[in-house]
């Protein structure tokens, strides 16, 4: 059986030995050691400060969203926040799960991101936010997107969740916008089983959002608003410093699988198109074929050789009934969604399985 994705395994002896620590301190959670020890070494990393390690990635969001007052329901209307209807139902759900109205606007049909003009379009006067997604780790245009919300006083959250360790021009493309968020899911390129950060402009953002995944717990006597518990815990973060310290180890064998695909693979199939200035991290393998009949032939084909493939984003979230508004048709999300396919990529994926994947490929498209 070949899946989709896998997660990465880190060595069990220095997992261990995390573990022990934690034996020994009895220390499991509310800040420990070990989630400051990985905040460090993220910020480093990634080259961010104001970083806030969290449970998992869809609490990022909704403590982001709370954290900058797009959340706020001392209002007389529901806030609106313009997002992209091509991507996971969390961007989504997590807005309305706060109160925020999510307004679909259509994605440039080249990088798959939302489309700047597409967003101007659907600012309405209850606009709050934008919530653009870097789709499959693709920078969106953050110039042209960060111009739009100053121009109308709007808080920008980038959803960077398939965005771990990307650069735009040379510079962490998470230090973009109001606070960018990332998912640490098993599936995702960097883990810590479950959990998700959120990285801030602002320090006194950070310094609230502190507050907002500790219940608003302030001192042993104190609450001084209303939190929930987002807290990561001390076997998250044990994870995630062993993943991290193999993660160039993990880079580079996504790398050379990736570059398997782009030989292999039919050069007459419509690939994402990469942000120019962008770096890549391999989190994901996009194929856009030329019609959904060729994307289900392809996934009957793998499946019958024990091939998972995945239809990501499907369906486009405009046709998902989830009470959300749209400034204007999704013709171009709805046409992707029906097209694309997400082929298998993983650190320890054969070569023999490789070429099984793509000789399918080439097989259905050439029919």
């Amino acid at each position: 059986m070949i899946p989709v994705t896998k997660p990465y395994l880190p060595s069990r002896a220095k997992l261990d030995k995390y573990i022990d620590g934690i034996y020994e301190r009895q220390w499991l959670t509310n800040n420990g050691q070990l989630v400051q020890e990985l905040t460090k070494r993220l910020e480093d990393y990634l080259g961010v400060e104001n970083l806030l390690l969290v449970s998992n990635g869809t609490l990022a969001l909704q403590i982001a969203y709370r954290t900058l007052g797009i959340a706020d329901s001392n209002r007389d209307t529901t806030p609106e926040a313009i997002t992209t209807p091509f991507t996971f139902i969390a961007t989504a759900s997590s807005l309305k799960w706060e109160g925020v109205q999510p307004v679909f606007a259509d994605i440039d049909p080249d990088s798959w991101c939302l489309n700047p003009e597409a967003i101007e379009a659907a600012i309405t006067p209850n606009t709050r936010a934008i919530v653009p997604v870097h789709v499959f780790g693709n920078a969106c245009n953050v110039e042209a997107i960060d111009s739009i919300a100053a121009c109308h006083n709007l808080k920008v959250v980038y959803d960077a969740s398939h965005a771990f360790g990307v650069k735009l021009k040379q510079r962490s493309l998470l230090n973009y916008g109001d606070a960018a968020t990332l998912s640490f899911h098993a599936t995702k390129l960097f883990h810590t089983i479950e959990g998700g950060a959120i990285v801030f402009k602002r320090n006194e953002d950070l310094e609230r959002a502190k507050k907002l995944i500790n219940f608003g717990i302030t001192g042993p006597e104190s609450i001084e608003e209303l939190g929930i518990n987002a807290k990561m815990n001390e076997f998250q973060a044990a994870m995630g410093l062993c993943v991290l310290d193999e993660l160039e180890a993990n880079l580079n064998a996504r790398a050379e699988v990736t570059r398997h695909y782009d030989e292999q693979l039919p050069s007459s199939l419509q690939r994402q198109k990469l942000h120019p200035d962008a770096s890549a991290n391999h989190a994901y393998m996009p194929v856009m074929f030329e019609s959904e009949t060729q994307v289900l032939a392809v996934l009957s084909k793998l499946n019958e050789s024990g091939i998972t493939a995945r239809r990501y984003f499907y369906p486009s979230l405009d046709q998902v009934h989830i009470d959300c508004s749209t400034g204007q048709a999704m013709s171009v999300s709805r046409d992707l969604a029906s097209h694309i396919l997400c082929l298998p990529i993983y650190a320890d994926l054969k070569a023999a399985d490789l070429f099984c994947i793509t000789d399918i490929v080439k097989e259905v498209e050439a029919q």
